[in-house]
Formats: C-alpha cells, structure tokens, sequence
C-alpha cells in the first residue's frame, strides 16, 4: 500500500501547497476595451480606425503579445562591436520576441506611416494604437516613435525627403544593416544630446566638416545617449561653420560600405531594457545636412512636438496597463471575510487611480487631435499644441511613477516579484519624464512659449472658455491661473505648469466625461478635497461608478 507521502511525493504535491486566493492570469484581454479610449478616438476624428484598434487590442492583451513583451525584456539587447575575424561591425542582437513586436507595431502604422494617410484623424489613431499596443511593452516604442518624428524635420530638405520618407513611411520590418534605398522599409533614431550638455544642445561640441560635394559633410565627435543604435538612419546634431546644424546619418553609405558609427557601449539602464541605448563615436562620418546651417534646433523642433506627445502617450498607455492589473487582481483576491474590490479602502485606491488614468488618456487623445489638426494647416491649433503638448509632457509624464507605484502596491508582495511585471512598469515610468527633456526643460519651455508666442496662452485660456459655467471649481481655477502668469518666474514655472495641466484635464473631463468622474477630479485635483496619496477621494465620491466604468467588465 502506497503511504500517502508516497502519494504525494509520486505527483510532486504537497498538503500544504493548495494554491487558493490568488488572481488567474490577466491574459487574454482586450487592451481597447476602455471607454475614455473609445469615446476620444471618435471624438478627435479617428472613428474609422476603431474596428482595427480593437483587433490591435485582442492582440495586445493576447498571451503570445505579453510573452513576447516580457521575453525581450529579459533576454537584453547585446553589443557586438566586432565579427569573428576582428572587423569592427557595431552591430547590436536582439531576442526574437524584439522582432516580433517590432513588426507588429511597424504593420500596424505605429510608426511614420500617418504622414502619407491622407484621413482627418491618421495622427490620432496612431496615437490611440500606442495607448492600445502599449500594453505589450515600451522599449520597442522608442524607435517607432523616432521614426514617425523624423519625417517632418527630413522634409526640411526635400531632396532626401525624396528618397527617404517612402520608406520610414512604410509598414514593412525589415531589421539588419543594408544600403537604405535597397531595403522596404527604414527605422530612425537620432543622436542629439552629448555628455557636458545633455539638453542644453547649444553646447554640442561634434564638428561637421563641408566636403567638396553640396550639402555634405563629415562628423567628428561623440555622442551621449543615442537610442537604438539598429535603426538605419540618425538625425544628428552637430557644430557646423555656420553654427549648430541638423544632419543625416546612415549606417550604410549608399556604396554599401559602413559609415563610421563606433558603438562605444550600451547603457546599463533603470528600465527600457528592452531597447538598446548607446554611446557612438563619429570619425569621419559621412552626413547629409537637413535644413540651413545654423538652424539645427529649428530644424528638429517639430520631430521634438512628436516625440513629446509619444511621451505622454507612452505614459497614459503605462498608467492604464498597471490600473488594469491592479482592478484583476482586487477582483480576484480577497481578505478580511471580502474582495478586495469591494473592500471600501480598495475600492477609494482604485477610483482614484481611474481619474488619474482616465484624465492621461482624454489629454493625450486632446494632443493627438491638435497635432493632427495643426499638421492639416489649423492655426489655433497649432498656438494650442505648442504650450499644451509641453504642459501634458511635463505633468502626465510626472505622475507615472507615483501612479504606478500605487499599483503595484494593490498587489502587496505579489506585484514586487518580477514574474508579476508590475516592476517593469515601475521601471519603465520615470524614462518618460526624463526622455525629451525632463521636468525643468519643459516647464522652461511652457515660460518661453507664453513669452515669445503670445497667441498659445490665448489658446490654452481659449480650451479652458469651452467648459466655462459647468463648474464652479473649474471657472474658480482658471481665474487663479490667469492670475499666475503675471507673476510667472523660473522659481514658481513647475508650480504654474502643474496648475495649467490639471486646469487642462479637469476641463477635458467637465466636457467629456461622465459626471461622476469630473466631479471627482475638480473636488480633489482643484478643489483641494484630496489628500497626499492615491486613495484619499473625499466622502460623497461616486466610487461604484468611475471604478465600473475604468475596469473591462471581463477583468
């Protein structure tokens, strides 16, 4: 007779190993199932793109799309300076699962292809399908992002433009270093900062030298924090005769050979591991300049508007990944006799993150609808997206770590092993508010556009006059607010732009959101009913209704 140790040993069990009270896997989901989502998307005219937001979504939420996001994540980028023989190469490997989101997001216009979309609306669904794809994982996002700013800052020299935008435009992934023009499709990066200046570009100190042939150059130099170093081409900053200057670089010269881009390593980073980041050396490095010398900063200010919205998109896609995991697993676990979903401490944590959440998602959609109106010739929308983009950057990008933080915490030990992802977002969050310049940059840049751009303060007041008389609270912030600018200084910039962002969504949420969720928000992010941690909504809150509308129904 088999002992019942036997029995347990024979199947490797144990009595004392039942797994009870813990949430099943959250994949498969539907990432695109998210009402402020869905109700922008239609709202900034990209509702025609729905149905293929929504297949992006099963596929975002599929459990192949995760694997993928945390296999890359684990299995890092690796330098490979030199081949077998010792000629130098510069190459760098990524796992297949790169690849594979890679080609996802390229296929599914997440990249440049909205510049030859035709559509009112092409830039918002782009921005909408990396909300959505963005639930798989950030890393890859960062050359699809490069890619898509630097067309506008490539059509300031139109003959390059000519060759080169047909196939960053295009939705086809094809990795490896080749001639450019002989690939279907291309990936840009950009290599703008060096270590004395960081964002202070002016500073640059890589030369570039005119050759005997018009509009060619060669660099000398080396550059700081250049991502994704596998792209194909790289606009480039550097000291020009006539001062600091917009170049192009290619990897492969047009005869095939290789251009000098020394990979000198690969930064060993918080989060964004996933994508590689790197320090390359010029020597010698054939380039072409992109728009007139001495107006390099000029030149990428636009590519600079793109990548600022991708950093708020990126943040908002982050905020409602980690809502979504923490709502699963309050849904599924309980303690003390209830489910911590209905536990009314849990529920008020909750609640308060899906405001947060929900105002990210209705301005990033808010900025991807100026963008793409501004792109089409609108004028008043272009003075918003200068001072609106700056002010969402700085604030949403802010509130991602504490935000996902909070989450990760509604799993108690459960979302500190990594196995429960939550530590990548955690991670992955402060990138977004260093990326494009960090908190300091961006509220300087809010001072100089209401100082040297008067019509953007004009348009941001004439946002804020849209929802006028809905709310008290509000109408009572934008007076306050108006007072401000006269006293604006970089000591109280930071204080002022924090004020401008949560002016912004509370007045996006009074127009837009139900009624529950924008009282909420003007009570504690205007009203000041609200604590110093997520999860102090005051009494009276509508908990029930804005914690059902944030979480699927299937969660």
């Amino acid at each position: 007779m088999v002992s019942t140790f036997d029995e347990q040993r024979a199947y490797g069990g144990a009595a004392t190993h039942d797994v009870t009270n813990q949430a099943p896997p959250y994949a498969p989901y539907d990432a695109s199932e998210d009402a402020a989502l869905l109700e922008g998307l239609r709202r900034e005219g990209a509702g025609w793109s729905e149905e293929d937001l929504r297949r992006l979504g099963r596929q975002a939420g599929s459990v192949q799309a995760q694997e993928w996001a945390d296999l890359a994540n684990r299995h890092e980028p690796e330098l490979r300076t030199h081949d077998r023989y010792g000629n130098r190469v510069d190459e760098v490997d990524f796992h297949p699962s790169w690849h594979h989101l890679m080609r996802t997001a390229i296929a599914e216009g997440l990249a440049a292809s909205p510049w030859t979309d035709d559509r009112a609306g092409a830039h918002v669904a782009r921005t909408a399908g990396g909300l959505v794809w963005g639930h798989t994982e950030a890393g890859h996002g960062c050359p699809t992002s490069m890619t898509y700013a630097a067309v506008p800052a490539l059509r300031r020299q139109p003959e390059l433009a000519k060759v080169y935008e047909p196939l960053l435009t295009s939705r086809e992934y094809e990795p490896g270093l080749r001639v450019p023009t002989e690939k279907r499709g291309l990936l840009a990066g950009m290599g703008m900062t060096e270590k004395q200046g960081g964002s202070d570009v002016r500073t640059n100190t890589t030369t570039a030298t005119p050759t005997s042939e018009p509009g060619v150059y060669t660099l000398r130099g080396h550059k700081w924090f250049t991502s994704a170093p596998m792209c194909d081409v790289f606009l480039v900053l550097a000291q020009a005769p006539g001062g600091l200057s917009c170049f192009l670089v290619p990897r492969v010269l047009p005869d095939g050979t290789r251009n000098t881009f020394r990979i000198q390593r690969l930064k060993d980073k918080l989060g964004n591991r996933s994508n590689a980041s790197s320090e390359p050396e010029f020597d010698g490095t054939v380039a072409w300049l992109v728009g007139p010398e001495g107006q390099g900063v000029k030149t990428i200010i636009e590519m600079v508007n793109c990548t600022r919205l991708d950093c708020v998109m990126m943040s908002a896609a982050l905020m409602r990944k980690s809502l979504v995991e923490a709502g699963h697993h309050a849904r599924h676990r309980s303690a003390f006799g209830a489910r911590l979903v209905d536990q009314p401490l849990m529920r008020n944590v909750l609640a308060d993150l899906a405001l947060e959440s929900e105002a990210a998602t209705t301005l990033t959609l808010r900025l991807a609808g100026a963008a793409d109106r501004a792109i089409r010739g609108d004028a008043q929308e272009t003075a918003f997206r200068r001072i609106a983009t700056a002010v969402g950057k700085y604030w949403v990008t802010k509130r991602g770590p504490a935000f996902t933080a909070e989450a990760l915490e509604c799993l108690g030990g459960n979302g500190y092993v990594e196995d429960s992802g939550m530590p990548r977002h955690y991670r992955e969050a402060p990138l977004l508010s260093i990326w494009e310049g960090s908190g300091n940059v961006n509220a300087l840049d809010v001072l100089r556009a209401l100082s040297r751009e008067p019509g953007t303060a004009e348009a941001l007041f004439g946002e804020f006059a849209r929802a006028q008389g809905a709310d008290a609270r509000l109408d009572a912030a934008v007076v306050r607010l108006r007072d401000r600018l006269s006293g604006a200084s970089q000591t109280t910039a930071r204080r002022l732009v924090e004020e401008m962002a949560l002016t912004l969504q509370a007045s996006l949420l009074v127009r837009y959101a139900p009624p529950a969720v924008a009282d909420a928000f003007c009570a504690t992010r205007l009203g000041g009913d609200w604590g110093h941690a997520f999860g102090t909504l005051p009494e009276g809150a509508d908990l029930d209704a804005i914690v059902d509308r944030a979480l699927p129904v299937g969660n």
